[in-house]
């Protein structure tokens, strides 16, 4: 079973940064989900897909699944490119 290394994305509603740090193992589902005839929710019998684990860093999260021989694949966070403005732009004309 694969697992997957990945630091999450911010929420749309926040304007800071401060939780976007952590990274994150979770597995990567070997089989898809199945609809329940009865309710129509979703479920699935692979449970490992349901585990998550934080971790601080992205060393900490490799060396854990290292240690425990798993399987692992590491995606690089998107750099942000930060365009600094005045408060004044905001209000500019461009006509």
């Amino acid at each position: 079973m694969t697992a997957r290394i990945y630091c999450p994305t911010k929420n749309a509603m926040q304007s800071g940064m401060k939780n976007a740090h952590k990274w994150i193992l979770e597995y990567i589902a070997e089989k898809g989900q199945s609809l329940d005839p009865l309710m129509g929710w979703s479920s699935s019998s692979d449970m490992d897909g349901q585990i998550s684990l934080r971790f601080a860093s992205k060393a900490e999260a490799v060396s854990y699944a290292k240690r425990n021989a798993i399987a692992y694949e590491v995606t690089e966070p998107k750099v942000r490119k930060i365009k600094l403005k005045a408060y004044a732009d905001v209000f500019a004309y461009r006509g």
